[in-house]
């Protein structure tokens, strides 16, 4: 069976891709960087029984997720991960790396669901999980666009999540929901995260996440749990309050 990571280059996409070689034989590797896709599908079929393609792309822009679909249908497990984050006052950001940021964190994550869960609903069989947050469940002063996209993401899988429920389909949809990781993110989002106690790797997110397929929400560590409880009791207004002087503090100067 065949598996599909975006933003496989790095990070958790990378970790995932480690992880699912251990159970399937086939995995495309996309992302932007070629020399660490490269490096990473000769590690896989090193290590590993599988054959491994990579796939040099910028999902940013929609008409490549397509050209991803139509190249390669069949696939078992789509890993919906490429996504990055930007920190600031929202008018004082970059608006061109606001909407690179939506495009990949949501036109991309839609386009490829979509695409995908027409093609398992059809076949009958198939999995999607998308690289939420656990931004995506509160508003985030400071990375208030990061935070929106992943609101996005958390919103259409629950919903995609009942449709499917209602028409008795065995093609799954989870949403894996990390707090602060230690990758390359950090540095694309001028955000350090390298001090936090809540820092984990992206191995153990991985691994933590093929795992728990195909359970829905997958949030890894009791902290970020009880965070998510929180969500639930909180007034916004008060999360937003504790979530700005976090990110404030945070912030790289």
């Amino acid at each position: 069976m065949k598996v599909l990571v975006t933003g496989a280059s790095s990070g958790i996409g990378r970790d995932i891709a480690r992880k699912a070689a251990e159970r399937y034989d086939e995995l495309v590797l996309v992302g932007r960087n070629e020399k660490r896709l490269s490096e990473l599908k000769q590690e896989l079929e090193n290590k590993f029984p599988v054959k491994a393609e990579i796939v040099v792309t910028d999902l940013s822009d929609y008409k490549n997720c397509i050209a991803l679909f139509e190249a390669h249908k069949d696939v078992h497990l789509l890993v919906n991960n490429a996504g990055f984050g930007d920190t600031g006052v929202f008018d004082r950001t970059s608006l061109e790396k606001d909407i690179m940021m939506i495009n990949t964190n949501v036109v991309a994550v839609h386009t490829l669901m979509k695409l995908y869960l027409g093609e398992m609903k059809k076949r009958g069989s198939g999995h999607i999980l998308n690289t939420a947050s656990l931004a995506g469940f509160f508003s985030g002063p400071l990375m208030a666009t990061y935070y929106a996209t992943k609101a996005y993401v958390v919103s259409l899988s629950r919903a995609v999540r009942e449709e499917l429920r209602r028409e008795g389909s065995p093609v799954t949809v989870s949403i894996l929901c990390p707090g602060p990781v230690s990758t390359g993110f950090g540095k694309a989002a001028n955000v350090d995260f390298h001090f936090s106690y809540f820092s984990v790797s992206s191995k153990s997110i991985a691994e933590y996440a093929m795992k728990k397929l195909p359970k829905f929400c997958i949030v890894p560590r009791i902290e970020m749990k009880a965070a998510r409880l929180l969500y639930k009791v909180l007034p916004s207004s008060v999360s937003a309050a504790i979530l700005y002087s976090i990110q404030n503090n945070k912030t790289e100067k």
